[in-house]
């Protein structure tokens, strides 16, 4: 893999779109499916590379990035939760240099010095399914899984038939209660499931977490009452009244009203036994009985935890220290070339199937031609020695660092004398158009634009993804089945709508081929209508333009509007200049190349044409407003200079917490600009415009009345 250090911007961006599709792909296997296609060790190495490649490239953070993204949304066949309050994942840390610098970015945020105290909550990571359950007047009302952090699954039937979850609390606990946990399996009661499944000729689980998964989520909640699953408490969401002052004081109160909780959790005072509890857990983990992935640390004082708040997915004031990953020796059977929605020639090994912690592998990433060839794409220096890869090859296989595996060495003794190097193919495998790499660039790329089949069917692909136009019963099967379809072919979004318009003049109709019938036929005319009415920031993030993902479509709603609006200004921006180009790059989490991006997709002829087709087509919603209702609420607030009460970072969280937008510059559309000591130009931009300027007594003043 090439190193982040040595990431050109262009080599950056690519390889940041790759990982968001990858994971999730994986997020949808994981979550939905209950049927993962990496470990979690895996899934964190490319999470933890994505978050180095945003850290040295923060203007090319994407909206889809896995920083982004908690779990999937909820599968059919269950009702829908939405959670008061959304449960979240947790960012992760993978040394003892990740934990420090947690410690220390918390100290940063609050302002405490290295030898403040600051306390935490060091408890083992169960590697299993979250719930949460909410309990009213104690007894148990609902359960629902994370889903996608914000709706999940309604289990009630299933959860009250696992004996660890207490259908009514002992003691005095608040009216209302959701107390968040994981749905496990023991080794033990996982073996004996699969040696029953076995001797029925039933399908057995791969690992104990998918058997945990899969017995919670059944539709009939006898098949869950009859697998010895278990719970482990360890949080909550809605409380009619606080349960402690500290992390450590609120665990023991769920103890008191029936929770398990577990016993491994340690109250620790500074970094060095946080490390120690790790080293500890890590040692013991094969002989708890259960799998654990890591170690969660969380900021004893729930006054700080309030004060730190939250990133878009994740809480400030807690970290996943992860387990390393795992590796395996397998043999290269072929090397496929993909091509992405962008163009991406992208080498795929095909390998012969081998577990890896517990999860076949049969395919692994190669990233581009360099690494095949044994150097790195930005600097030629060599990697594994600079030894190539040739098909036949033994290679070692490490379920981290990418959604799908990558190979990290080749055994060069065992090369077979009839493997020859890899010819990285310099035209497109799908539409023969030249396949090129512009200076700077680490992969290849497609030059037939909309005109390859290759791209044209993955940003179909993209458009019905579930987190862009999710049309049920139109997913990437659909596509493929579809986009040559001589009766009914779909090749561009806008082919989708006019689907049951065509066939209506066809003489032979779907009902009548493909298995659909008249009723499949009419349902899946009926799914696409209902997606006619589509939220902007859907709709901008389901034209699949490069860079563009879900938290920077969203991020474009909410600042434009209006599908007018935002289409008005796009066709009348010009890179690098102009009023457009400076409200765009103006936009907190918008950087130059996701603008020039936006702006050429606008401008190029066969992008904006499909773009054309497909709006007449479609309603689209403006943006929800702000959570917050106060003051702050819907405006835009920029803040310059040095705050001297609090940092820059928790300004910008709880501006946003109360519903304000956060721009980088100073605009006509800026509503307030906070200026601390040593601000400058933005403040002189301010006074010109006419923008009020406050200072940070003003803001705090502000703040408590939002």
């Amino acid at each position: 893999m090439q190193p982040v250090e040595s990431l050109t911007e262009e080599a950056a961006a690519a390889e940041l779109l790759r990982l968001a599709r990858l994971l999730a792909e994986a997020d949808a296997a994981y979550h939905g499916a209950d049927a993962p296609v990496m470990s979690d060790a895996e899934y964190d190495a490319l999470k933890r590379r994505n978050a180095e490649i945003e850290a040295r490239f923060p203007h090319l953070r994407r909206p889809d990035s896995p920083s982004g993204q908690v779990g999937a949304p909820p599968a059919e066949g269950f009702g829908t939760v939405r959670h008061r309050v959304p449960m979240l994942s947790l960012a992760n840390v993978f040394d003892e240099a990740g934990v420090r610098e947690f410690d220390d970015q918390l100290r940063r945020f609050l302002r405490l010095g290295p030898e403040a105290p600051l306390a935490y909550v060091a408890e083992p990571k169960i590697d299993g399914l979250s719930l949460s359950l909410r309990y009213e007047g104690g007894v148990l009302v609902q359960a629902a899984t994370r889903g996608d952090g914000t709706t999940g699954e309604d289990v009630t039937a299933n959860a009250r038939t696992v004996a660890e979850i207490p259908a009514t609390l002992s003691g005095t606990p608040p009216d209302i209660l959701e107390v968040r946990g994981e749905i496990y399996m023991s080794h033990a009661d996982f073996a004996a499931l699969n040696a029953r499944a076995a001797a029925e000729g039933s399908k057995v689980f791969a690992n104990p977490r998918n058997a945990a998964a899969g017995s919670l989520r059944q539709l009939d909640p006898q098949v869950t009452a009859s697998r010895p699953l278990r719970f482990f408490a360890y949080s909550w969401g809605d409380v009619s009244e606080p349960l402690a002052d500290t992390q450590w004081d609120a665990l023991r109160r769920l103890a008191g009203f029936g929770f398990p909780v577990s016993p491994l959790a340690r109250l620790c005072e500074r970094v060095d036994q946080l490390l120690a509890v790790y080293a500890e857990l890590e040692a013991g983990r094969a002989d708890l009985g259960y799998d654990i992935d890591g170690v969660v640390y969380k900021v004893n004082d729930l006054g700080l935890q309030q004060r730190l708040g939250f990133r878009h997915t994740t809480p400030r004031w807690a970290v996943a220290h992860k387990f390393p990953a795992e590796t395996a020796w397998t043999r290269l059977l072929a090397i496929d070339i993909n091509v992405g929605r962008t163009g991406t020639l992208a080498p795929l090994a095909r390998l012969e199937p081998i577990t890896v912690g517990g999860v076949v592998v049969s395919n692994a990433t190669l990233h581009n031609e360099d690494y095949i060839a044994g150097r790195s794409a930005a600097t030629g220096e060599p990697i594994r020695g600079g030894r190539d890869l040739r098909v036949g090859d033994w290679v070692k296989v490490r379920r981290a660092g990418d959604v799908i595996p990558q190979i990290v060495d080749v055994d060069l003794s065992r090369r077979p004398p009839e493997a020859v190097p890899f010819v990285f193919p310099t035209v497109c495998p799908r539409c023969g158009s030249d396949a090129v790499r512009e200076p700077g660039d680490a992969v290849r790329r497609c030059t037939g634009g909309l005109g390859c089949p290759a791209q044209a069917m993955e940003k179909l692909k993209h458009f019905v993804s579930r987190k862009a136009f999710d049309i049920e019963g139109f997913g990437a099967k659909q596509v493929e089945m579809f986009f040559d379809d001589p009766l009914l072919p779909v090749r561009e979004p806008a082919d989708i709508f006019t689907m049951e318009e065509r066939d209506a003049r066809n003489p032979e109709r779907l009902r009548d081929r493909f298995r659909y019938g008249e009723q499949s036929a009419a349902n899946l005319f009926r799914a696409i209508a209902s997606r006619r009415r589509i939220p902007l920031a859907r709709l901008i993030f389901a034209l699949g333009i490069r860079h563009v993902g879900e938290a920077t479509a969203q991020l474009l709603a909410r600042h434009y509007g209006s599908w007018e609006a935002f289409e008005s200004a796009m066709t009348a921006a010009t890179v690098g200049e102009g009023p457009e180009w400076e409200a765009l790059t103006g936009i907190d989490g918008v950087g130059p190349v996701v603008a020039a991006s936006l702006v050429n997709a606008f401008h190029q002829e066969a992008e904006r044409a499909v773009i054309d087709r497909l709006i007449p087509h479609l309603t689209i919603l403006p943006p929800n407003r702000p959570v917050g209702t106060g003051t702050l609420a819907g405006r835009t607030i920029v803040f310059t200079g040095t705050l001297e009460r609090m940092t820059r970072a928790e300004a910008k969280a709880r501006a946003e917490a109360a519903g304000a937008r956060v721009a980088g510059s100073v605009s006509a559309r800026t509503d307030l600009v906070v200026a601390g000591p040593g601000a400058g130009s933005k403040v002189r931009e301010a006074e010109r415009l006419g923008v009020r300027v406050i200072d940070e007594a003003e803001w705090l003043d502000l703040l408590g009345g939002a």
